[in-house]
């Protein structure tokens, strides 16, 4: 069964994973919620995790939801004289758009996510900080695209201006048939309906009217003849 991760748990799959790669260098891990998207103090280098998946809780009126647009923030420095280098997180958090309260609430991350996570993130720090070919990427977040619209109007990360949400082809194709059907009838089909009566133009009734004018010349003509 899976279970949340923890701050905690966090910080012991990053340190598990880095003694694996770098045994050699001494690296620490903080939870910063105040850091910020290209803000960066020099040295230092900037990893950004767009979609990862987590479940919110709101502390008002208790509503959970599971959302896959998590946007996790990373800043790395290494010393490399010293060999020890840090790691600053900041999970960004949403909105409960239930009851409407202007508390952010925080996601909390399943097991094995964090797993996934914690891989990117050592993939990016082994680049821009040592130089290396870190190996791929587990979660190709950039060209990943969801069917369900994300409510950039709840989402920290959304009103900070990073955009990490594109919608996919399918929702695009449903929204557009959404709006022809929802358009206002067009105007000239009222006229069509109302044209498919009676039209006293035709050349039938042009015929009928001139043979009326014609019978009124001959019978006015007959009158005074006769006369």
């Amino acid at each position: 069964m899976c279970k949340s991760v923890t701050t905690g748990e966090w910080k012991k799959v990053f340190y598990e994973k880095m003694e694996e790669v770098k045994p050699a260098d001494s690296w620490d891990f903080i939870i910063d919620p105040n850091l910020k998207h290209n803000v960066l103090a020099p040295g230092w280098k900037q990893y950004l995790e767009l979609h990862a998946s987590g479940r919110f809780h709101c502390s008002w009126c208790w509503h959970t939801w599971q959302s896959p647009h998590v946007v996790i923030l990373f800043h790395m420095y290494l010393d490399k004289a010293q060999r020890a280098g840090s790691v600053r997180m900041r999970v960004f958090k949403q909105l409960c758009y239930e009851c409407g309260t202007a508390r952010l609430d925080e996601s909390s991350m399943l097991e094995e996510n964090i797993e996934s996570l914690v891989d990117n993130l050592i993939t990016s720090l082994r680049e821009q900080c040592y130089g290396e070919r870190g190996g791929h990427y587990r979660i190709h977040v950039a060209s990943r695209q969801d069917n369900r619209r994300h409510r950039g109007e709840f989402c920290e990360a959304c009103q900070e201006g990073i955009v990490h949400w594109k919608p996919s082809e399918k929702l695009l194709e449903e929204e557009a048939t959404t709006y022809t059907f929802a358009r206002a009838p067009s105007p000239t089909k009222p006229q069509a309906e109302a044209g498919s009566g009676c039209n006293f133009c035709s050349i039938p009734w042009c015929l009928f009217w001139a043979t009326v004018l014609l019978l009124i010349i001959y019978l006015q003509f007959s009158f005074r003849s006769s006369v």
